[in-house]
């Protein structure tokens, strides 16, 4: 009988500490994890498809960041994102934020395009230079739609 508790106990064990490593995977994969390791910009989208909360943030192919807060302004009509940027990246204050895709089937993720201004953003400033997503199914709707015209 104690081999029998003995297993049981070992294995439960086991059970318990995988479970553990995968809530602390889980949680600084999603960017739900409140790191001070960066300070925040804002940014305003026309779209924003495919970006929520815990999406990449981009520069040069490397990640610096995650989305931390997506919202709807009602009078402009535009999302206003909030992000977190690496303190060790200095981001040119001319720089622009596009949302970019990883390929036909990837996900979408926000991407700086640094600009060459000599000045930084600081915490809390807004990127004013944004392009949204573009939708690949209105693109076809347009090529499929304008085909039909030439000669």
């Amino acid at each position: 009988m104690s081999t029998h508790n003995t297993t049981e106990i070992v294995v439960g064990g086991a059970v318990l500490a995988a479970a553990i490593a995968f809530g602390v995977y889980a949680t600084q994969a999603t960017g739900l994890s409140n790191s001070s390791a960066g300070y925040e910009l804002g940014a305003s989208f026309r779209s924003l498809e495919g970006v929520t909360v815990g999406t990449d943030v981009r520069l040069a192919g490397v990640k610096i960041g995650t989305v931390t807060g997506v919202d709807l302004n009602p009078e402009s009509y535009r999302a206003d994102t909030t992000f977190t940027v690496a303190n060790k990246i200095q981001v040119p204050d001319d720089s622009a934020a596009v949302i970019s895709s990883e390929g036909l089937l990837g996900g979408n993720f926000v991407e700086i395009m640094p600009g060459g201004s000599p000045f930084y953003f600081e915490a809390g400033d807004q990127i004013e230079d944004t392009q949204g997503a573009v939708s690949l199914i209105s693109l076809l709707v347009k090529f499929v739609a304008g085909d039909g015209s030439g000669g």
